[in-house]
């Protein structure tokens, strides 16, 4: 790769898979986790709010942005000890922030009640919520049937063919501004690819599965007693279907004991909407030192 085209941070070993890790800023440390099959670029408006004042760590997940391939399926525990193994290979020893978006909401909240002594706060933004998760039938099958259809798909060039417009598909569709700030080049090297186009297959067909397992670390694993920040997403429409989101969030936030904030107008990629409402709500999370 050439230095002019190479992505910023670096790549570091964690859990036997290199993970490209950026790390920027001083202060107090928060971590933030884009959601599902999206990349660490997608943060790229809200770190300039935050690195003034905090230490900001993104990383991209197994097969996503610029990380290697993932081992083993993904699990909300797997995760949750993905973030702990992101900060011990910074050498973080500190309680940190952890911001989760739309799917990573689940592992940041994974991640709190597994590792409460290295949790100073979490703040969800947008995040997935399941009522009464259950596991979908045929797990191993799903899985074996994910990644073969993500290999199929490497194999007649679909991901380099079409992959690029989805993204930018799919942003539009869940974005107010309806823009993609990311550079069509990046967008092109991370989602023209088979390698990011498997890890979206797998993180999708396990999704309910990851749900219904945080729902298990919840009668088992209590919250520590650390603020929590649910952010909302907005449009504005007053539609029944927003509306219904706003009840969810707002029960999420109740059951985490934690402050509720529906933010207007956005979509559901909040960081490119509203970039001011995740940084405050970070920002508003008193740092505990080890």
């Amino acid at each position: 790769m050439a230095e002019e085209t190479r992505p910023p941070g670096h790549m570091l070993r964690v859990g036997g898979v290199p993970l490209h890790v950026v790390c920027e800023g001083s202060g107090p440390v928060c971590v933030l986790s884009a959601g599902l099959g999206m990349g660490w670029f997608d943060w790229e408006p809200v770190v300039p709010l935050l690195t003034p004042h905090r230490t900001v760590v993104r990383f991209d997940r197994p097969g996503l942005g610029f990380s290697a391939p993932a081992l083993e399926p993904p699990t909300a525990a797997g995760e949750a000890a993905r973030i702990g193994g992101v900060l011990d290979a910074l050498g973080v020893k500190e309680p940190v922030t952890v911001v989760g978006h739309s799917l990573a909401g689940f592992h940041a909240e994974a991640f709190a009640r597994l590792h409460p002594e290295r949790t100073a706060g979490i703040v969800l933004v947008d995040g997935s919520v399941e009522e009464e998760p259950r596991p979908a039938p045929a797990r191993e099958l799903r899985t074996t049937a994910a990644h073969a259809r993500g290999l199929v798909l490497a194999a007649t060039g679909l991901p380099r063919a079409l992959g690029p417009s989805l993204r930018r598909l799919a942003v539009r569709a869940s974005s107010v501004s309806r823009q993609d700030p990311t550079s069509a080049d990046l967008v092109r090297r991370t989602y023209g690819t088979g390698r990011v186009a498997r890890a979206l297959l797998m993180e999708n067909a396990r999704y309910r599965d990851v749900a219904a397992e945080l729902l298990d670390l919840r009668e088992h694993h209590p919250m520590p007693p650390v603020p929590v920040s649910v952010l909302a997403a907005s449009p504005g429409t007053g539609s029944t279907l927003e509306r219904r989101w706003l009840e969810r969030q707002r029960a999420l936030a109740d059951r985490l004991d934690g402050r509720f904030e529906a933010v207007a107008p956005a979509g559901h990629l909040l960081m490119y909407d509203r970039p001011q409402a995740i940084a405050a709500a970070v920002l508003a999370t008193p740092p505990i030192r080890a």
